[in-house]
Formats: structure tokens, sequence, C-alpha cells
């Protein structure tokens, strides 16, 4: 299948981007940097001038543009709250994503009356798809993608993380009518993005614990894979990208998701080591390697600068397939945000723009 965006002329950064997706000897590393909301809510004007300092990692951004206490996402603020699935979130932290706490389902006799929420309600569709013609227009491309925690995550928040860990082990019958019906909760929403045009749909669930994978990986193969692969499939099938954020140790499944149709994967390298997404990942699929978030708060800036250059000397191939993210949260200091923009900027900073 023709790719999607092969029918739209794209400016030289999207270009690149594609290039390094689809290994086609991209002429730099595509690299991004995340500063979370509270990140810019502690350190306002004083991350707002690293950010200007560095426009070839934030070449979009605009002085004064930011409002430093706003924080549109719900689950990011903090009190407590019920999404459209009736999941209970609480968060003690203003900027920072909260946690589920409290299920619909967590107890099995409710399943019979819960109905889920209706998968085209939750979206603004005529601005979307305004977005997507925009960005096709200015040569960008155009994205879709579903909210984060879609799949797995969205099965254990509805019934809650040790329900859900038993059901999956016991292998409880009622278990594949929940997955289905979140399966076609998704497959809608997916189908309306791929109608809108979309060149590239993501996708974030976070599939790894710190140390492994919550389940085994027959368990994994027996009842995730098969809904990855199905909608994954369905944008396959209609020539669009794929790109999958996932948290945690996977290298167990990596294989299971290129297999299931992930162009882009992005991995966090402190639980995978850089050593085994070469094993497993190199080469076979994209990375876009999530750095050592944890490393940050406690680096110096030149093990900064180290820790990146070790990451492009073991993932790096001139043919493309390594992209690299920095997330910051409020725990790291203004130094240590400066020595990551500085070095991503350095090796993999669009230098001929």
């Amino acid at each position: 299948m023709k790719p999607r965006h092969a029918g739209h002329p794209k400016d030289e950064r999207t270009d690149n981007f594609l290039r390094a997706a689809e290994f086609r000897n991209p002429k730099w590393i595509p690299a991004t940097v995340s500063i979370m909301p509270a990140t810019w809510k502690k350190y306002r004007e004083e991350v707002e001038r690293i950010v200007l300092d560095h426009p070839r990692i934030f070449p979009d951004y605009k002085g004064g543009s930011k409002d430093f206490d706003r924080v549109e996402a719900e689950t990011y603020r903090r009190g407590r709250h019920v999404d459209a699935w009736g999941c209970v979130w609480e968060n003690v932290c203003e900027g920072l994503e909260g946690a589920v706490v409290e299920g619909p389902l967590e107890d099995w006799d409710a399943l019979d009356s819960y109905r889920p929420p209706d998968p085209l309600a939750q979206t603004d569709w005529e601005a979307a798809a305004e977005n997507v013609r925009r960005a096709i227009l200015e040569g960008r491309l155009a994205t879709g993608g579903l909210e984060h925690g879609f799949m797995y995550m969205r099965l254990y928040y509805l019934r809650g993380f040790e329900n859900f860990m038993m059901d999956v082990a016991l292998g409880d019958p009622r278990l594949e009518r929940l997955i289905d019906m979140v399966l076609d909760h998704n497959i809608r929403r997916i189908k309306k993005w791929l109608e809108l045009g979309v060149e590239m749909m993501n996708f974030g669930d976070d599939l790894g614990t710190q140390k492994g994978l919550p389940m085994s990986p027959l368990h994994f193969r027996k009842y995730l894979k098969p809904c990855y692969s199905k909608m994954f499939g369905i944008c396959k099938g209609e020539g669009v990208l794929v790109y999958l954020h996932t948290d945690g140790h996977i290298l167990d499944i990596i294989p299971d998701l290129i297999e299931a149709g992930v162009d882009i994967l992005n991995p966090q390298v402190r639980p995978n080591t850089l050593e085994g997404l070469k094993e497993k990942a190199k080469g076979k699929i994209c990375i876009n390697l999530d750095l050592d978030r944890q490393l940050f708060p406690f680096a110096t800036p030149s093990s900064i600068r180290d820790h990146i250059r070790e990451a492009i000397e073991v993932l790096g191939d001139e043919r493309g397939g390594l992209m690299i993210h920095a997330e910051c949260e409020p725990d790291v200091p203004l130094e240590n945000i400066s020595a990551i923009c500085d070095a991503l900027e350095e090796w993999c900073g669009p230098w001929s723009s």
C-alpha cells in the first residue's frame, strides 16, 4: 500500500521526519523536547528563555504566547474528576497526569447495565477536519490519534488493576466481552480519523512496568495483540503510519508490536536499556527514543551530554530509524533542561535549515 502521505508535498522538517521513519536516509535525527505543564508552571519565564534560545528544537514557539498557569487536559488538573467512561481520576500535582482510583466495572455485576461513551462525541470533528486540511496544505504531517491509555490501560481503568490482572490470570470469560467493547469503541474512532484524511495515527498505551511486563508475553498475545493488530491493520490498510508510545519494559513484545503494524515505537531507555533496544528493535522499526527522564533530575549537564551521545552511537544509523525525545518534569533543574536542548540541537537538530 502506497503511504497516504506520499501524495502530498512536505516541508523540510516533515520530509526528514518521514525519511527517518521509513529508513530513507534522513539528513538529521529528528529530536523533540516536551516541557510538562507543571514545568512551565514552576519555571515560567526562565524555561521560556531556554525554549527561545533553541529555535531548532522549538521552531514554532513564539515568545509571550504561553500561559504558564494554564492546564488544558482535565487529567492534569489537581483534584478529582470523572471521565466519559465513568472512571474516577485523582491528581495531587497540577500539571502532571493523575491516576484512576476507581472504575465503574470493579464489580462484574455492573457489566450488564454498563454503557460505554459515544465514541464520536468526545471530539470536535469539524475542527479536527480543518486541522487535517491545513496541515496537508502547509506541508506538515496530518495526524490523528486516540487518547493515552486507549486499550490495555482502559481495561484496567474500568476493572481496577488487580481485578484485571486476576481476570487475565484466570481467563475470566467476561473479559472477552469487555475487550470487545473497548476495541469497538476504538475502531469507530480510528475509522473517523481515517475518513478525515490523516496520514499518521498516534497511539499511547503503557504496556510495561519498570522491571518487566505486567502479564506474560503469552497472555499479551492472547488478549491484547489481536486488538492492536486489528486497529493498526485498519490504519495500514489505508496507507497511514502508526506511531505507538509505550512506557515501561517491553523488550519481550517488541516483535509482536512490529507484527501488529507499528511503524514508529516510542520506548523508554531506562527499563529497556540501549543494548536491549539495539537487539530487539534497531533496523527493524523506527525508534523514537524516550531519553532517561529518571536521570535528568540528578545528572550533571556533562553526563546528560554523555547519555545522549551514547544513545546516538548505539542506535543511530545513517539509513534512519532513530528519533530522540526528551520529557522534562518539574524536578529537572534548568541547567539540565538547557543541556538537553544544547546537545539535541548540536547533534540532532536540522542544521541545514
